[in-house]
């Protein structure tokens, strides 16, 4: 009862109107910036009238969004396959709502698995059991960049994947991907002894490391994860590898499903980008990795301003960047803040109704 009393709090903080209101404004002030700036370089009306509405970009359109649902059906799936098919299909896609939910108004550092639990635990999870999960979900997320990514970047030229506008904007980004890269692996590899290894040997390092000065105002938060791996770890050493490609299958779905929503953007705006689309579907990956250590809820605001520099050697002109880069945020990131505000009043009224009457009960006896 104390892990859902502190997490129902934990959500009426995070989901505060001005929270949600906060990122919205951060990515409007930031476009409308850039596109003053443009205004003064190129002639921004004519780019926005070239763009013809044709047959060909409503069907990339609608593959774009397609592509979210491939998404949505990614984590889904995997909801379904680490509950033993507990969760309904609509019970599945409504934690998953509400996980991106959480993710586009908190920093992406923090991530939409923070009350991941508590969403679990509306669905009829214990919410031991959905803290497991979460923790599960955690690893398997980490666990498809740290193969990934290696991948991606040796099928695919440095230079044009790194590179940018000809200035230091390439350089910055290749050194920030490879240090949160590096850090990624880490924090992986310390999962995989937690959860799948030795979980003693995590909580006993955690236990000596943060019961230093500088450190102990964490020791309890840290000591929290390990015992949580340490439940984990029982519950995932009895899975079949049959499990274990499931929920692989499904992580790896749903990124690949989000990062494919920028190549249908492309072939709907720049046809002729038609062979670069691997480049195209490559940057998504490293983009993702920068854009884990953004302190801004979501992303807001850096997302854009990272996506119009980072596709500048692509997109022929800074105006059509700012276009790709709204429409790409608004497929993957507002549609979900308006899911999340339409949903959201239902699950916290439900969720409260839910705890009242269960401190009722715990009071009566």
């Amino acid at each position: 009862m104390n892990e859902e009393t502190s997490g129902l709090k934990e959500a009426k903080k995070i989901f505060s109107i001005w929270k949600i209101l906060l990122p919205v404004a951060i990515g409007l002030a930031v476009v409308i910036l850039m596109f003053l700036h443009d205004a003064k370089q190129e002639n921004l009306r004519e780019i926005i009238e070239s763009i013809v509405i044709t047959p060909d970009l409503v069907f990339f359109l609608f593959l774009s969004f397609l592509f979210m649902f491939g998404r949505d059906f990614g984590l889904s799936w995997r909801f379904r396959a680490l509950t033993d098919r507990e969760l309904r299909w609509g019970q599945a896609f409504k934690v998953d709502f509400l996980c991106e939910f959480t993710s586009c108004v908190t920093p992406s550092a923090v991530g939409g698995s923070s009350l991941g639990m508590l969403f679990l635990n509306s669905q009829g999870i214990e919410i031991g059991r959905a803290t497991t999960l979460m923790m599960t979900t955690l690893f398997l997320d980490e666990l498809f960049f740290v193969i990934s990514c290696p991948l991606v970047v040796l099928f695919t030229p440095a230079k044009e994947l790194f590179s940018a506008d000809g200035s230091g904007f390439g350089h910055g980004i290749r050194l920030t991907f490879w240090i949160v890269y590096s850090l990624i692996t880490l924090w992986t590899l310390i999962l995989f002894i937690g959860i799948l290894i030795r979980p003693g040997w995590i909580k006993s390092f955690f236990s000596r490391v943060f019961s230093l000065k500088w450190l102990r105002r964490w020791q309890g938060a840290m000591l929290n994860l390990a015992d949580n791996m340490q439940k984990t770890s029982v519950d995932l050493k009895t899975k079949p590898m049959r499990f274990w490609g499931e929920v692989f299958g499904g992580t790896a779905l749903s990124w690949l499903s989000r990062y494919l929503v920028v190549n249908a953007l492309f072939m709907g705006f720049l046809p002729e980008t038609w062979g670069e689309q691997w480049i195209i579907l490559a940057k998504q990956f490293v983009l993702w990795v920068v854009l884990m250590v953004s302190p801004t809820p979501g992303g807001s605001g850096l997302s854009e301003y990272l996506f119009s520099g980072y596709y500048g050697n692509i997109v022929p002109s800074a105006g059509m960047a700012l276009v790709l880069a709204i429409c790409w945020r608004i497929v993957s990131y507002y549609v979900y803040l308006v899911i999340g505000c339409i949903i959201l009043p239902g699950w916290l009224k439900q969720t409260i109704h839910r705890f009242s009457k269960n401190k009722s009960k715990n009071t009566n006896i």
